[in-house]
Protein backbone atom coordinates (compact mmCIF):
# COMPACT_ATOMS: atom_id res chain seq x y z
CA UNK A 1 0.00 0.00 0.00
CA UNK A 2 1.15 3.32 -0.69
CA UNK A 3 2.27 5.02 2.60
CA UNK A 4 0.74 8.47 3.61
CA UNK A 5 1.68 11.32 6.29
CA UNK A 6 -0.34 14.24 7.48
CA UNK A 7 0.97 17.61 8.51
CA UNK A 8 -1.22 19.55 10.76
CA UNK A 9 -1.06 23.39 11.68
CA UNK A 10 -2.34 24.81 15.48
CA UNK A 11 -3.36 27.84 16.84
CA UNK A 12 -1.26 28.82 20.01
CA UNK A 13 -3.26 30.04 22.71
CA UNK A 14 -3.35 31.13 26.68
CA UNK A 15 -4.80 28.59 29.17
CA UNK A 16 -8.07 31.48 28.89
CA UNK A 17 -8.16 30.87 25.36
CA UNK A 18 -6.19 33.67 23.69
CA UNK A 19 -3.90 33.70 21.02
CA UNK A 20 -0.54 34.37 21.85
CA UNK A 21 2.83 34.63 20.22
CA UNK A 22 4.67 31.80 22.22
CA UNK A 23 6.10 29.71 18.69
CA UNK A 24 9.78 30.46 19.23
CA UNK A 25 9.56 29.52 22.66
CA UNK A 26 7.56 26.62 22.11
CA UNK A 27 10.59 25.57 18.94
CA UNK A 28 13.27 25.81 21.66
CA UNK A 29 11.94 23.52 24.11
CA UNK A 30 11.17 20.90 21.10
CA UNK A 31 14.62 21.31 20.15
CA UNK A 32 16.30 20.55 23.91
CA UNK A 33 14.72 16.89 23.41
CA UNK A 34 15.35 16.21 19.81
CA UNK A 35 16.88 12.22 19.53
CA UNK A 36 19.14 11.64 16.32
CA UNK A 37 17.93 12.62 13.06
CA UNK A 38 15.48 9.84 11.66
CA UNK A 39 16.01 8.38 8.58
CA UNK A 40 12.45 8.60 7.84
CA UNK A 41 10.44 12.01 7.32
CA UNK A 42 8.36 13.59 9.98
CA UNK A 43 7.98 13.57 13.37
CA UNK A 44 9.57 17.03 14.69
CA UNK A 45 7.79 20.38 15.61
CA UNK A 46 8.14 23.02 13.00
CA UNK A 47 7.51 26.70 12.40
CA UNK A 48 4.97 27.83 10.83
CA UNK A 49 4.64 31.64 9.37
CA UNK A 50 3.38 33.11 11.99
CA UNK A 51 4.51 33.31 16.35
CA UNK A 52 0.87 32.19 17.06
CA UNK A 53 1.24 28.91 15.32
CA UNK A 54 2.97 25.62 15.15
CA UNK A 55 3.06 22.61 12.82
CA UNK A 56 3.63 18.89 13.59
CA UNK A 57 4.20 16.45 10.72
CA UNK A 58 3.81 12.64 11.20
CA UNK A 59 6.41 9.61 9.24
CA UNK A 60 4.78 7.92 6.74
CA UNK A 61 2.57 4.96 7.37
CA UNK A 62 0.24 2.39 5.36
CA UNK A 63 -1.82 1.39 8.39
CA UNK A 64 -5.07 3.76 9.95
CA UNK A 65 -4.49 2.69 13.05
CA UNK A 66 -0.89 3.55 12.68
CA UNK A 67 -0.93 6.88 11.17
CA UNK A 68 -4.06 8.05 14.27
CA UNK A 69 -1.62 7.07 16.79
CA UNK A 70 1.01 9.13 15.20
CA UNK A 71 -1.30 11.94 14.71
CA UNK A 72 -2.42 11.27 18.31
CA UNK A 73 0.93 11.40 19.48
CA UNK A 74 2.21 14.46 17.38
CA UNK A 75 -0.77 16.72 19.14
CA UNK A 76 0.62 15.62 22.58
CA UNK A 77 4.03 16.08 21.69
CA UNK A 78 3.21 19.60 20.51
CA UNK A 79 1.08 20.54 23.44
CA UNK A 80 3.51 19.50 25.71
CA UNK A 81 5.98 22.28 24.85
CA UNK A 82 3.57 24.30 24.57
CA UNK A 83 2.53 24.01 28.01
CA UNK A 84 6.29 24.51 28.61
CA UNK A 85 6.02 27.83 27.10
CA UNK A 86 2.52 28.93 29.31
CA UNK A 87 0.06 27.95 26.15
CA UNK A 88 -1.76 25.23 24.40
CA UNK A 89 -2.01 23.97 21.30
CA UNK A 90 -5.45 23.93 19.42
CA UNK A 91 -6.48 22.70 15.93
CA UNK A 92 -8.67 25.68 14.69
CA UNK A 93 -8.40 26.79 11.26
CA UNK A 94 -9.34 30.33 12.69
CA UNK A 95 -9.19 31.93 15.86
CA UNK A 96 -12.37 33.05 16.48
CA UNK A 97 -11.11 36.59 18.42
CA UNK A 98 -9.19 39.31 16.50
CA UNK A 99 -6.03 39.09 16.51
CA UNK A 100 -3.00 41.38 15.67
CA UNK A 101 -0.73 38.40 14.43
CA UNK A 102 3.22 39.01 14.12
CA UNK A 103 5.37 37.09 11.49
CA UNK A 104 8.06 34.85 12.48
CA UNK A 105 11.66 35.73 12.69
CA UNK A 106 12.80 34.37 9.71
CA UNK A 107 14.15 35.91 6.81
CA UNK A 108 12.11 34.44 4.13
CA UNK A 109 8.74 35.43 6.30
CA UNK A 110 10.07 38.49 6.19
CA UNK A 111 10.22 38.84 2.59
CA UNK A 112 6.93 37.29 2.30
CA UNK A 113 5.15 39.89 4.39
CA UNK A 114 7.05 43.06 2.88
CA UNK A 115 5.74 42.07 -0.78
CA UNK A 116 2.21 40.55 -0.05
CA UNK A 117 0.94 42.98 2.59
CA UNK A 118 -2.18 43.01 4.37
CA UNK A 119 -2.60 39.42 2.59
CA UNK A 120 0.22 38.08 4.53
CA UNK A 121 -0.57 40.37 8.12
CA UNK A 122 -3.89 38.79 8.38
CA UNK A 123 -2.74 35.26 7.36
CA UNK A 124 -3.22 33.19 10.82
CA UNK A 125 -5.38 30.33 9.05
CA UNK A 126 -4.01 26.39 10.35
CA UNK A 127 -4.62 24.08 7.87
CA UNK A 128 -3.75 19.94 6.94
CA UNK A 129 -1.76 18.98 4.48
CA UNK A 130 -2.31 15.12 3.35
CA UNK A 131 0.83 13.49 1.89
CA UNK A 132 0.96 10.59 -0.09
CA UNK A 133 3.36 8.23 -1.91
CA UNK A 134 3.61 7.93 -5.94
CA UNK A 135 6.81 6.46 -7.82
CA UNK A 136 7.37 9.62 -9.71
CA UNK A 137 6.09 13.25 -11.19
CA UNK A 138 5.14 11.40 -13.86
CA UNK A 139 2.43 9.54 -11.62
CA UNK A 140 2.10 12.25 -9.43
CA UNK A 141 0.24 14.72 -12.37
CA UNK A 142 -2.08 11.57 -12.72
CA UNK A 143 -3.55 12.00 -9.25
CA UNK A 144 -3.76 15.08 -9.42
CA UNK A 145 -5.38 15.41 -12.20
CA UNK A 146 -7.88 12.55 -11.28
CA UNK A 147 -8.70 13.63 -7.91
CA UNK A 148 -8.79 17.61 -8.75
CA UNK A 149 -12.64 17.06 -8.66
CA UNK A 150 -13.20 15.86 -5.50
CA UNK A 151 -11.25 18.44 -3.87
CA UNK A 152 -14.11 20.48 -2.24
CA UNK A 153 -15.70 16.98 -0.78
CA UNK A 154 -12.49 17.07 1.28
CA UNK A 155 -12.85 20.98 2.26
CA UNK A 156 -16.33 19.95 3.39
CA UNK A 157 -15.60 17.47 5.51
CA UNK A 158 -12.93 19.14 7.43
CA UNK A 159 -14.37 22.81 7.51
CA UNK A 160 -13.60 24.15 11.04
CA UNK A 161 -13.53 27.96 10.41
CA UNK A 162 -16.47 29.41 11.12
CA UNK A 163 -15.23 32.75 12.77
CA UNK A 164 -12.69 35.70 11.70
CA UNK A 165 -11.20 38.45 13.50
CA UNK A 166 -14.00 38.48 16.15
CA UNK A 167 -17.20 37.89 14.05
CA UNK A 168 -18.94 35.10 12.82
CA UNK A 169 -17.93 34.86 8.72
CA UNK A 170 -21.50 32.47 7.94
CA UNK A 171 -19.00 30.53 6.71
CA UNK A 172 -18.00 26.82 7.77
CA UNK A 173 -14.00 27.03 6.34
CA UNK A 174 -13.11 30.78 6.66
CA UNK A 175 -9.98 30.10 6.51
CA UNK A 176 -10.09 28.83 2.60
CA UNK A 177 -11.46 31.89 1.96
CA UNK A 178 -8.58 34.15 3.36
CA UNK A 179 -6.26 31.50 2.24
CA UNK A 180 -7.40 31.80 -0.87
CA UNK A 181 -5.77 35.64 -1.06
CA UNK A 182 -2.30 34.26 -2.02
CA UNK A 183 -2.29 34.45 -5.99
CA UNK A 184 -1.36 30.61 -6.41
CA UNK A 185 -3.92 29.08 -4.21
CA UNK A 186 -6.97 27.25 -5.08
CA UNK A 187 -7.98 24.98 -7.58
CA UNK A 188 -5.65 24.51 -10.64
CA UNK A 189 -6.48 23.33 -14.28
CA UNK A 190 -5.55 19.85 -15.08
CA UNK A 191 -1.55 19.48 -16.23
CA UNK A 192 -1.67 16.39 -18.30
CA UNK A 193 1.52 15.23 -17.31
CA UNK A 194 4.82 16.28 -15.50
CA UNK A 195 6.22 18.38 -17.86
CA UNK A 196 3.13 20.82 -18.13
CA UNK A 197 3.12 20.58 -14.17
CA UNK A 198 6.79 22.05 -14.35
CA UNK A 199 6.20 24.55 -16.93
CA UNK A 200 3.31 25.94 -14.94
CA UNK A 201 6.01 26.30 -11.94
CA UNK A 202 8.47 27.63 -13.98
CA UNK A 203 6.10 30.39 -15.39
CA UNK A 204 4.86 31.41 -11.97
CA UNK A 205 8.36 31.60 -10.69
CA UNK A 206 9.17 33.47 -13.74
CA UNK A 207 6.29 35.82 -13.23
CA UNK A 208 8.21 37.16 -10.24
CA UNK A 209 5.05 37.21 -7.89
CA UNK A 210 5.92 34.77 -5.97
CA UNK A 211 9.28 34.52 -3.40
CA UNK A 212 10.17 31.17 -4.32
CA UNK A 213 8.62 27.11 -5.32
CA UNK A 214 7.53 26.87 -1.78
CA UNK A 215 4.84 29.54 -2.37
CA UNK A 216 2.58 26.99 -4.84
CA UNK A 217 -0.38 26.67 -2.71
CA UNK A 218 -2.62 24.96 -4.77
CA UNK A 219 -5.62 22.97 -3.22
CA UNK A 220 -3.25 19.88 -4.32
CA UNK A 221 0.41 20.29 -5.76
CA UNK A 222 3.87 17.67 -6.17
CA UNK A 223 5.60 18.04 -2.80
CA UNK A 224 9.08 20.12 -3.40
CA UNK A 225 10.47 18.32 -0.59
CA UNK A 226 9.36 14.40 -0.85
CA UNK A 227 8.17 11.90 -3.25
CA UNK A 228 4.49 12.32 -2.53
CA UNK A 229 1.10 14.51 -4.16
CA UNK A 230 0.56 16.89 -1.15
CA UNK A 231 -3.19 17.60 -0.54
CA UNK A 232 -3.44 21.24 1.15
CA UNK A 233 -7.26 22.13 0.94
CA UNK A 234 -8.41 20.48 4.06
CA UNK A 235 -8.43 22.95 7.49
CA UNK A 236 -6.79 21.70 10.08
CA UNK A 237 -9.24 19.22 11.80
CA UNK A 238 -10.98 19.46 15.14
CA UNK A 239 -10.98 15.48 16.21
CA UNK A 240 -7.95 13.21 15.29
CA UNK A 241 -9.80 10.85 13.57
CA UNK A 242 -11.05 13.39 10.95
CA UNK A 243 -7.61 13.95 10.04
CA UNK A 244 -6.74 10.43 9.35
CA UNK A 245 -10.01 10.28 7.32
CA UNK A 246 -8.90 12.52 5.27
CA UNK A 247 -5.61 10.77 4.72
CA UNK A 248 -7.63 7.89 3.65
CA UNK A 249 -9.69 9.37 1.09
CA UNK A 250 -6.79 10.63 -0.44
CA UNK A 251 -4.88 7.87 -1.12
CA UNK A 252 -7.98 6.34 -2.29
CA UNK A 253 -8.27 8.82 -4.95
CA UNK A 254 -4.66 8.61 -5.71
CA UNK A 255 -5.19 4.99 -5.99
CA UNK A 256 -8.45 5.44 -7.96
CA UNK A 257 -7.12 7.92 -10.17
CA UNK A 258 -4.01 5.73 -11.13
CA UNK A 259 -6.26 2.74 -11.83
CA UNK A 260 -8.74 4.65 -14.08
CA UNK A 261 -6.17 7.07 -16.17
CA UNK A 262 -6.65 10.08 -17.48
CA UNK A 263 -10.45 11.77 -16.81
CA UNK A 264 -12.38 13.03 -19.74
CA UNK A 265 -13.45 15.79 -20.25
CA UNK A 266 -12.03 17.23 -16.99
CA UNK A 267 -14.02 20.09 -15.37
CA UNK A 268 -12.73 23.37 -15.44
CA UNK A 269 -11.25 25.18 -12.97
CA UNK A 270 -13.99 27.91 -13.06
CA UNK A 271 -16.73 25.21 -12.08
CA UNK A 272 -13.95 23.86 -9.24
CA UNK A 273 -13.69 27.63 -7.82
CA UNK A 274 -17.42 27.62 -7.29
CA UNK A 275 -17.56 24.26 -5.67
CA UNK A 276 -14.81 24.95 -3.26
CA UNK A 277 -16.18 28.36 -2.63
CA UNK A 278 -19.99 25.91 -1.90
CA UNK A 279 -18.18 23.80 0.14
CA UNK A 280 -16.40 26.65 2.72
CA UNK A 281 -19.81 28.39 2.38
CA UNK A 282 -21.54 25.43 4.04
CA UNK A 283 -19.56 22.62 4.48
CA UNK A 284 -21.53 20.15 5.87
CA UNK A 285 -24.85 21.61 6.66
CA UNK A 286 -25.75 22.73 2.93
CA UNK A 287 -26.11 21.63 -0.66
CA UNK A 288 -22.25 20.75 -2.13
CA UNK A 289 -21.92 20.91 -6.17
CA UNK A 290 -21.67 16.85 -7.27
CA UNK A 291 -18.06 16.18 -8.58
CA UNK A 292 -20.00 13.64 -10.75
CA UNK A 293 -22.94 16.15 -12.60
CA UNK A 294 -22.13 19.73 -11.63
CA UNK A 295 -25.57 19.97 -9.78
CA UNK A 296 -26.49 20.96 -6.54
CA UNK A 297 -26.92 17.92 -3.86
CA UNK A 298 -27.28 17.42 -0.59
CA UNK A 299 -23.79 17.30 1.15
CA UNK A 300 -24.13 13.74 2.78
CA UNK A 301 -24.95 12.52 -1.04
CA UNK A 302 -21.96 14.00 -2.29
CA UNK A 303 -20.18 12.67 0.70
CA UNK A 304 -21.81 9.14 -0.37
CA UNK A 305 -20.69 9.92 -3.93
CA UNK A 306 -16.85 10.40 -3.04
CA UNK A 307 -17.17 7.26 -0.72
CA UNK A 308 -18.51 4.81 -3.91
CA UNK A 309 -16.29 6.60 -6.48
CA UNK A 310 -13.10 5.38 -4.38
CA UNK A 311 -15.03 2.24 -3.01
CA UNK A 312 -12.97 -0.07 -4.81
CA UNK A 313 -9.38 1.23 -3.68
CA UNK A 314 -10.35 1.95 0.14
CA UNK A 315 -12.13 -2.19 0.01
CA UNK A 316 -8.45 -3.27 -1.63
CA UNK A 317 -6.47 -1.17 1.28
CA UNK A 318 -8.99 -2.82 4.10
CA UNK A 319 -10.05 1.22 4.89
CA UNK A 320 -13.58 0.44 3.64
CA UNK A 321 -15.27 -0.22 6.74
CA UNK A 322 -13.64 1.90 9.00
CA UNK A 323 -13.90 4.81 6.34
CA UNK A 324 -17.76 4.60 5.72
CA UNK A 325 -18.07 4.31 9.85
CA UNK A 326 -16.12 7.34 10.29
CA UNK A 327 -18.06 9.48 7.71
CA UNK A 328 -20.83 8.44 8.47
CA UNK A 329 -20.11 9.34 12.27
CA UNK A 330 -18.70 13.10 10.92
CA UNK A 331 -22.16 13.34 9.05
CA UNK A 332 -24.15 12.62 12.10
CA UNK A 333 -21.76 14.65 14.95
CA UNK A 334 -20.64 17.26 12.44
CA UNK A 335 -17.25 18.75 11.31
CA UNK A 336 -15.34 21.00 13.13
CA UNK A 337 -17.31 23.84 12.49
CA UNK A 338 -20.17 22.46 13.26
CA UNK A 339 -19.39 21.54 16.71
CA UNK A 340 -17.93 25.01 17.35
CA UNK A 341 -21.61 26.32 16.20
CA UNK A 342 -22.70 24.17 18.76
CA UNK A 343 -21.14 25.16 21.67
CA UNK A 344 -21.95 28.66 20.78
CA UNK A 345 -25.42 27.66 20.57
CA UNK A 346 -25.05 26.27 24.37
CA UNK A 347 -23.74 29.88 25.46
CA UNK A 348 -20.07 29.51 24.78
CA UNK A 349 -17.69 32.88 24.31
CA UNK A 350 -14.62 33.18 22.02
CA UNK A 351 -12.01 32.34 24.94
CA UNK A 352 -14.82 29.33 25.67
CA UNK A 353 -14.82 27.89 22.26
CA UNK A 354 -11.48 27.86 22.53
CA UNK A 355 -10.93 25.89 25.80
CA UNK A 356 -13.36 23.44 24.79
CA UNK A 357 -11.41 23.02 21.23
CA UNK A 358 -8.39 22.45 23.23
CA UNK A 359 -10.05 19.45 24.91
CA UNK A 360 -11.17 18.36 21.44
CA UNK A 361 -7.92 18.57 20.05
CA UNK A 362 -6.38 16.46 22.65
CA UNK A 363 -8.94 13.82 23.22
CA UNK A 364 -8.27 10.13 22.95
Amino acid sequence: MRSMGIEEEFLLVTPEGHPTAVAPTVLWHAAQVRDEPSVEPGGDVEKEFKREQIETSTPPRTLLGELLDEVRGGRARVDSFAQQAGARAVALGTAPQAVESTVIPDRRAQEIRSRFGMTAAEQLTCGCHVHVEVDDDEQGVQVLDGMRRWTPVLLALSANSPAWQGSHSDYASYRSQVWGRWPTAGPTAPFGDAAGYHRAIEALLESGTIVDDGMVYFDARLSSRYPTVEVRVADVCLDAEDAVLQAALVRALAETALATGPIVPQPRAELLRTATWRAARSGLTGDLVSPVDGLPRPAAVVVGELLSHVGKALAEAGDLEWVQRHAATVLRRGNGAIQQQAWRAQGADDDEVVRRAVARTHAV
